[in-house]
């Protein structure tokens, strides 16, 4: 069956976020614009995992559902089969931003991490917070570990967790960015590269876009809204076949290595995307002109 997901959004806990950024409201909004599968974003922060860890129980594994029925909570969209059959799922994907130095230069970049279960996110967050990062400053952390090393904290603790970088042509903030990226995966990466199943898009850029980087073409390119109000849930989000929903399907299917797979993206017209640029001069990339994306 396909399950429409958007694994990257932000709480109420974030800079410039709605307080409608809670977990009854989203429930609500996803069944309005039949999105599946959410995410419990920010889970870094220590009252917002308090929070979703008393509202969600385990529906399947490592996917979670609001515990009680919340009778303020109606369903607007009564002609919607898949807000009527399906119940509203949330994933354990946060965004994490790092900022360090790297081969001389100072870098910027924003990760998607995703957690297997509570257990998991909870040793992350403990691992963290050891390491000096300060997690209570925002839903989004800012920490001075590197996308690599951050890579190999959460590998360390479950072989499960996956890392995407997120809004990868953001200039400022992408793995790619013009101003404070890398030319590869490689590069920032390293030997590690090789568990980065797939990148986010961000709104200036879609699929095909992204095809025209080599090391891209076996990794799969996913598309999810950074939504920081619920009006703009969905606006970008990626369709999975799942056989059944739970987090290991969607990790195998992200990972490219079963009949499980990510069928198609929903995307917002790039060129109304404040990032999206065309230049005629580019950084050294792979990648024609004409699809330049911040640079």
């Amino acid at each position: 069956m396909e399950y429409v997901a958007d694994f990257h959004l932000h709480s109420k806990y974030s800079r410039a976020v709605s307080q409608d950024m809670i977990i009854p409201r989203m429930a609500q909004v996803a069944k309005q614009k039949g999105i599946d599968i959410l995410t419990a974003s920010d889970w870094t922060h220590g009252l917002w995992f308090k929070e979703i860890r008393n509202q969600l129980e385990e529906q399947s594994e490592g996917l979670y559902k609001i515990k009680y029925q919340i009778s303020n909570i109606k369903n607007t969209n009564q002609n919607s089969k898949i807000s009527a059959d399906r119940e509203t799922l949330f994933i354990l994907s946060t965004e994490i931003a790092s900022i360090y130095t790297q081969g001389g230069k100072l870098r910027r970049i924003h990760n998607l991490i995703f957690a297997p279960n509570f257990e998991i996110a909870e040793k992350i967050n403990k691992e963290l917070t050891r390491r000096g990062c300060n997690l209570m400053s925002d839903g989004r952390p800012i920490i001075g570990i590197s996308s690599k090393n951050l890579l190999e904290l959460i590998l360390s603790i479950d072989e499960r967790a996956i890392l995407i970088p997120c809004h990868v042509w953001t200039p400022h903030f992408g793995v790619y960015g013009s101003a404070s990226g890398f030319d590869s995966l490689e590069e920032a990466f390293g030997e590690l590269s090789k568990y980065i199943y797939g990148i986010e898009t961000g709104l200036s850029s879609d699929p095909q876009m992204n095809w025209q980087i080599k090391e891209l073409e076996n990794r799969s390119i996913l598309s999810f809204s950074d939504a920081h109000s619920p009006a703009k849930m969905g606006r970008e989000a990626t369709v999975f076949q799942l056989e059944k929903p739970s987090y290991e399907n969607i990790r195998k299917a992200i990972m490219r290595n079963s009949i499980t797979s990510t069928t198609s993206t929903i995307l917002a017209d790039t060129e109304i995307a404040k990032l999206f640029m065309v230049q005629k001069k580019l950084k050294k990339k792979e990648i024609p002109a004409r699809f330049a994306i911040g640079v």
